[in-house]
């Protein structure tokens, strides 16, 4: 018996939720040069950033060891959206910012480190990678975001809020199963 397979919850496929949301016809491709196309990816990708930035179960890691380079600066990427040392509450040796993609010592007023540092992180997921769950809330997020801005529908921003509430209250279900 052959397995059937469904792209769910891509990028793509949350536009199209949005977009049916406030309705619009579904997309095939995502075209940027379409305004509201860009409009509401940007919303979808706000919301990502926004949900991640809090904090979960799946994309908060524990004694991450950053190493300095030869000229003793410690490289921050681009997917890290919070981080400190690791029982720097308990000790507070040091405050930690991300500065020009190194991590600065606003404390010591240096970005120039003597040793590796062991940090606690949250990290930026592409959409595609988050439990559904996640996507599924971040969708909804997004869907009454864009009819709060481009529909003059309070009954449909309702609805939508609604949904929204609901998929919040699943993702913190997932998130006490953790």
């Amino acid at each position: 018996m052959a397995s059937t397979t469904i792209d769910i919850d891509t990028e793509l496929s949350a536009v199209n939720n949005i977009l049916g949301a406030i309705g619009q016809s579904p997309i095939t491709t995502l075209n940027f040069d379409n305004p509201e196309i860009s409009f509401i990816f940007n919303l979808l990708r706000d919301a990502n950033v926004d949900t991640q930035a809090e904090g979960w179960h799946f994309n908060t890691e524990k004694h991450v060891t950053f190493s300095k380079d030869a000229n003793g600066k410690i490289a921050i990427g681009n997917d890290i959206l919070s981080m400190d040392l690791h029982d720097n509450q308990a000790r507070r040796t040091y405050n930690l910012v991300r500065r020009n993609g190194f991590l600065y010592d606003k404390q010591d007023h240096t970005d120039v480190f003597t040793t590796d540092l062991d940090l606690d992180v949250v990290r930026l997921y592409n959409f595609e990678d988050l439990p559904i769950v996640f996507r599924r809330y971040i969708t909804y997020r997004a869907s009454r975001q864009a009819a709060t801005q481009l529909v003059a529908n309070p009954n449909l921003v309702k609805l939508l809020q609604g949904q929204e509430s609901l998929a919040r209250a699943s993702l913190m279900e997932y998130e006490c199963n953790q």
